[in-house]
């Protein structure tokens, strides 16, 4: 089947949707999913949304500007971290007009809480900067967003797996799908892409982030030849559930959780004394890692307590509704009565695709783009985050530069002309599928995605080495060679998920080189990468980002050098 439309979002979460509302005032959209548009990976989000509004405490969007810049150890661009915070509060104020149900203060006003790595003064103590609604603030404002999706007409393609983003001549002409549901390949053309369709943290054996999230979009355009910028950096959020990975929002710790070793200590004064559980997410779990390493786990195990038993029953009830009812049904735990065992989770890809403020996908580390081709959200790499993202601000950058992005898009396609999408490509995506769906080989795709997850996990999360990086990147070649094994017994057309766990196992196998290899040749440690050899960052070789190319020869890499506008390099304590 065939499509036209103006604009083709992939991706129904906080980016893609807030983009599709924007780009509707000028044509046709449409919006594909791998779910249902209401349960994209942006529902899942917990704690809040950053912005200065100043309506529990002082705050400035300077001081957010600050915290967001030295959060990301000053790898982030600022004139994209400028925009950003600037723009906080216009976003909070719109989406509260658009719905969003936020949390109020008895005056009314919008409530915020303190979140890690806000603060203020130039970080002299934390600030209540995080906007929330209880401990759903994705949900809601997902559920908002979708809604004005479809008062302003836009059309959902929900179950529909991306298999090509069709760029030819250096222009993006729409992409090829399939229907998950009837086995159909469908051609959408368009004026312009956008590509939101969240992360990767599938990567790694425990993760927090849902089961669609494997990064096929990312995948596809490495393939095409589009670099992937940062991507070394990924952050693990402190506080997953031990054994699960299901996240316990930072919100815990903003209103007042703390966490204790197995010597019942009080740890995180020792790593940051100012703002102690505050700290930024990569300074927290590192500090977890550390007590487990050095034997002061909770009864010699490789978890810490987060306590919230000294917090009012009545603040958990109303404000973590969600997280206490995680513990009680996955732990049987009541985090009123017992602390919750905790361990560093896979969580949020600062890298991704490279792209200016406007959304606009970079060809190359000198700032050439690709017409008709977009990204926003996680997917994308603005570079807002650096090494390290501040919580709060991933909802933050899904709205602010999803919206920028749907204007640039509005802008654009009024003028530009809609290209067919040739026979070639859909013929090279029919004989793929094809040869796959027809596969014998004797390997299995979930035994294979087991084997790889752990071996990222082993050797690629929170702390990192040059032996067990070069030895992962031989592993990869060899498990990456085992997929041309793999073998399908479903022959079927309609939900065919054994077709598509195979499908999202190569783009994970082939994301998995790129952080790998990126995490090797960076040789220091900055914000979420760490590296036990090069414990120091580098401002002098590696205040730089990292552009990774895939090439007939392997992955290449090229570097961009960081912009700073207003903030220099410091030391990073708290």
């Amino acid at each position: 089947m065939i499509h036209y439309f103006d604009t083709l979002i992939i991706g129904s979460g906080l980016a893609g949707l807030r983009a599709a509302i924007e780009a509707s005032r000028h044509g046709s959209v449409a919006v594909l999913t791998k779910l249902y548009p209401t349960r994209s990976h942006s529902g899942a989000a917990q704690g809040g949304i950053s912005a200065a509004l100043g309506n529990e405490e002082p705050d400035s969007p300077e001081w957010h500007f600050y915290d967001t810049t030295k959060g990301s150890d000053f790898l982030g661009d600022q004139d994209a971290i400028g925009i950003m915070c600037e723009d906080a509060i216009r976003t909070i104020v719109e989406l509260e007009h658009m719905g969003v149900p936020f949390s109020r203060t008895p005056e009314g006003k919008i409530a915020q809480r303190r979140f890690g790595g806000h603060t203020r003064d130039f970080g002299a103590a934390p600030v209540r900067r995080a906007c929330y609604s209880a401990d759903r603030t994705g949900h809601a404002i997902l559920f908002a967003l979708y809604e004005q999706s479809e008062l302003q007409g836009v059309a959902s393609f929900p179950e529909f797996q991306v298999l090509d983003i069709v760029i030819e001549n250096g222009r993006c002409s729409g992409a090829l799908v399939l229907d998950i549901q009837s086995g159909d390949l469908h051609t959408f053309n368009a004026k312009a892409t956008l590509v939101a369709s969240g992360g990767y943290g599938r990567v790694f054996k425990t993760t927090s982030n849902a089961l669609a999230s494997t990064g096929d979009c990312l995948s596809i355009l490495f393939d095409g030849g589009i670099p992937l910028e940062d991507m070394e950096c990924f952050q693990f959020h402190p506080t997953g559930l031990y054994g699960l990975g299901i996240l316990i929002t930072e919100g815990a710790r903003g209103e007042g959780g703390i966490l204790v070793n197995g010597k019942g200590e009080r740890f995180m004064e020792r790593y940051a004394p100012t703002i102690k559980d505050l700290a930024p997410r990569d300074m927290v779990s590192r500090a977890i890692m550390t007590e487990i390493r050095e034997g002061r786990g909770v009864d010699g195990k490789d978890f810490v307590h987060l306590d919230l038993r000294h917090v009012d029953k009545k603040i958990i009830e109303e404000r973590l509704p969600e997280i206490s009812t995680f513990c009680k049904i996955y732990m049987g735990i009541d985090p009123s009565e017992n602390p919750i065992p905790v361990l560093p989770t896979a969580h949020y890809a600062m890298g991704g695709i490279p792209t200016d403020v406007d959304g606009r996908v970079l060809g190359d580390e000198k700032g050439a783009t690709i017409e008709g081709l977009y990204a926003a959200g996680e997917c994308a790499c603005v570079s807002v985050h650096g090494a390290n993202r501040l919580g709060c601000n991933s909802l933050l950058d899904t709205v602010v530069f999803g919206r920028r992005a749907g204007m640039a898009i509005g802008g654009y396609i009024k003028d530009a002309d809609r290209r067919e999408i040739a026979k070639g490509p859909s013929d090279r995506v029919k004989a793929d599928m094809n040869a796959l769906v027809n596969s014998t080989g004797d390997e299995k795709a979930g035994a294979l995605r087991s084997e790889f997850r752990k071996m990222m996990m082993d050797r690629c999360s929170v702390f990192r080495n040059e032996e067990g990086l070069a030895g992962l990147v031989q592993d990869l070649k060899t498990i990456k060679e085992r997929t041309k094994y793999v073998g399908i017994k479903d022959r079927g057309a309609q939900f065919n998920t054994e077709l598509l766990e195979a499908l999202e196992l190569n783009h994970l196998i082939n994301l998995g080189e790129a952080i790998a290899l990126s995490a090797l040749q960076r040789k220091e440690s900055r914000g979420a990468h760490s590296r036990e050899d090069f414990p120091e960052r580098d401002d002098e070789n590696w205040l730089k980002h990292t552009f990774a190319f895939k090439t007939g020869r392997g992955i290449e890499f090229r570097y961009k050098p960081v912009t700073i506008t207003r903030f220099k390099p410091e030391e990073r304590k708290y």
